[in-house]
């Protein structure tokens, strides 16, 4: 197998026991570099577990994760995110009192290589790729507000900013685009196609089956943590076990209405 052959990520018969509960139960698939895939799923499919096995949070009980070729399963999260594996969370996660700069830059500084001695100054180049991941994310704001006081939006292209300052070759989000209304979840697609043209590859959660779906070439569903459906989006909604535990009938039209539309 040639280096240009193999996947930038392979999940390989990964399972993730809590006791009793298969919340990961032998899923297997690979993504390619700069490929973009989409994952959906019920509450509880065990979409969350996953990015939290691959991130190194949570790791598999059994099965491997490679990246690169290379068996990432048991390395710790801060090594996972030195390899070039960065992730975004459901909930905002930031350092409130810390400003909008600040919070990309300790991202730039300790997100990229081990810091067991840090230096009194973060350098020009932390700042500057603190400025490049800021532009990359559209950011329109004051980069000096403190991130406590920011809207929803703004703390999600935050938190997706401190993702970026690690300079990942693949990036985890998990549900983007929540509790956002229909402008920024707009907002929030051309973030992220800005960022899939850059060749990052991206692995996205989403119930919002219009942003997954758009931005998706491959769509991966997930159900009592197996894997029930992988495949282009047009397939979702002709596939009976999807329609029967996720979209239903009406959402499942509605879906194929706009996939139909050119979306």
């Amino acid at each position: 197998m040639t280096a240009a052959s193999v996947p930038l990520l392979s999940c390989r018969n990964v399972s993730k026991q809590f006791g009793a509960l298969a919340a990961v139960n032998d899923l297997s698939f690979d993504l390619a570099a700069g490929e973009m895939l989409g994952i959906g799923g019920p509450n509880g499919a065990g979409k969350t577990s996953l990015f939290e096995v691959i991130s190194g949070l949570n790791p598999a009980t059994a099965g491997a994760v490679l990246f690169e070729g290379r068996d990432i399963s048991r390395l710790a999260p801060e090594a996972i995110c030195h390899a070039g594996i960065a992730r975004t969370f459901q909930l905002n996660a930031s350092f409130e009192r810390l400003s909008v700069r600040d919070n990309v830059r300790v991202a730039a500084y300790f997100g990229r290589s081990n810091r067991l001695m840090p230096g009194l100054r973060l350098g020009r180049a932390v700042d500057d790729q603190v400025d490049a991941t800021l532009d990359a994310v559209g950011w329109r704001g004051d980069r000096n507000s403190l991130a406590g006081q920011l809207p929803v939006l703004d703390r999600k292209l935050l938190m997706l900013a401190g993702a970026l300052a690690t300079s990942p070759k693949l990036l985890l989000m998990d549900e983007p685009v929540g509790g956002l209304n229909p402008q920024e979840i707009d907002a929030m697609m051309e973030a992220v196609r800005r960022i899939a043209s850059t060749g990052i590859a991206i692995i996205l959660i989403e119930h919002v089956m219009r942003f997954l779906v758009a931005l998706s070439p491959r769509v991966l569903i997930m159900h009592h943590g197996e894997k029930i459906y992988e495949g282009p989006p047009q397939g979702l909604v002709k596939d009976r076990q999807v329609i029967d535990v996720y979209l239903g009938e009406g959402a499942s039209q509605r879906l194929g209405a706009f996939m139909g539309a050119g979306a």
